[in-house]
């Protein structure tokens, strides 16, 4: 993926830092396992719409939404975490880091995208099978930032502290 892109930018006579290409390519491979994880939510939010037309309950698509938040972060947690944000040497507490992926999207996927469902589909007028996709402008570049600085953050080895010395050079 990484030479892909730095072939890409060398076409536009575009040189970047390895850093920067580092966090590009670590943003492209989001954006793609992004795609999956938006197809499989979508599939799961429509299915429940059409599941429960024939109930006539109003909030179907919130019903939606949720669950498929829920199955999608899984998705996008085991997908990011082998392919995007990878350990390395240092191993992470992956309990934890999922943890914090699920709060990470529950911030964007629960309360902003139906935040923003609300305000498209009942007062905007936006059909409910074109209002997610308006939300993903929005929550996208700002999932990546809270994964990667965030939940997938590498966390900082504990260094000992030196013992102090009294001026006779023996250990206090």
């Amino acid at each position: 993926m990484k030479k892909l892109i730095e072939k890409v930018l060398s076409v536009f006579h575009i040189k970047l830092s390895d850093a920067k290409i580092e966090w590009l390519t670590q943003f492209v491979k989001f954006g793609l396992i992004g795609v999956t994880n938006t197809l499989l939510s979508y599939g799961i939010y429509m299915l429940v719409i059409w599941l429960m037309t024939p109930l006539n309950f109003a909030y179907d698509y919130i019903v939606g939404s949720v669950l498929g938040f829920i199955i999608s972060v899984l998705w996008s947690f085991y997908w990011n975490n082998k392919l995007v944000f990878t350990e390395g040497s240092e191993k992470r507490n992956i309990l934890k880091s999922l943890l914090k992926t699920y709060l990470s999207y529950a911030a964007t996927g629960i309360v902003l995208s139906n935040i923003l469902l609300y305000i498209f589909v009942d007062l905007m007028g936006v059909p409910k099978a074109v209002a997610p996709f308006l939300g993903l402008l929005i929550t996208v570049p700002l999932n990546f930032v809270l994964n990667k600085y965030w939940a997938f953050r590498k966390e900082k080895k504990k260094t000992e502290q030196p013992e102090e010395h009294d001026d006779s050079g023996d250990q206090k």
